[in-house]
């Protein structure tokens, strides 16, 4: 018997490459807005480093307890939709994703960003920069692009190569933007079921979310292994 979760992957997949062939460039503006949007901030929500800061401070400078607490508290500003939507219509009045998906990558990113700084990463590093969107495919679609020669490697080996290669840019910001059109795709199928039913509907949208925001979360934190801080 197929599942829930087999049907909207199919369907996502299915609909992906038609709506990316449909508009390339905008997809990538997307991921690479939502990113710079998740370190610099955006409406009521600070620079991803300051956040990161207050963390910290917060939990006496333990690194670990603060890199916790930043999943955590992400994971919760996932799982209200109206939030996510809020921040992501900030910067998608241009673009043809819905708010909702932009604000949940910028959410995401940010989450990522604060680990990284938490970890001794330098946010203004490009290299970096792409470690934090790789993160957002998750480690079970990053180990599988690896294998089919998609990207070149996990984020912790991307975050601290020996040099920066431009040509990176576009491979993941193109890879990430394809992850976020099917969500978007798998949202959509959600939609059709809420009108049918809407306890599964509900259940289902509300959820998914914040769990996808916590696994992100997790691979973060063990793929960007602690570097040296600088000492304030």
């Amino acid at each position: 018997m197929i599942g829930p979760k087999s049907v909207l992957t199919s369907a996502a997949g299915r609909l992906a490459p038609k709506v990316i062939q449909s508009a390339p460039g905008v997809t990538t503006n997307v991921v690479r807005q939502a990113l710079h949007h998740a370190i610099v901030g955006v409406g009521p929500l600070p620079a991803a480093a300051a956040a990161a800061e207050k963390h910290l401070e917060d939990h006496d400078g333990d690194v670990e307890l603060a890199v916790k607490h930043v999943i955590d508290n992400h994971v919760r500003l996932a799982g209200v939709g109206g939030f996510a939507t809020n921040i992501g219509g900030l910067v998608t009045q241009a673009l043809t994703l819905p708010a909702n998906i932009t604000g949940m990558a910028i959410i995401q990113c940010r989450m990522v960003a604060a680990i990284a700084h938490l970890r001794g990463y330098d946010l203004t590093d490009p290299r970096v920069r792409n470690a934090i969107l790789l993160t957002l495919l998750s480690e079970e679609k990053v180990s599988k692009q690896i294998k089919e020669r998609k990207i070149p490697a996990p984020p912790m080996a991307v975050a601290t190569a020996p040099a920066y290669d431009r040509a990176i840019d576009d491979l993941v910001a193109a890879e990430v933007a394809q992850e976020l059109i099917g969500r978007v795709a798998g949202k959509r199928i959600v939609s059709m079921v809420a009108k049918r039913v809407p306890l599964v509907g509900g259940v289902v949208g509300a959820g998914t979310d914040g769990w996808m925001t916590y696994q992100i979360g997790r691979y973060a934190s063990r793929e960007l292994l602690p570097r040296r801080r600088e000492i304030r």
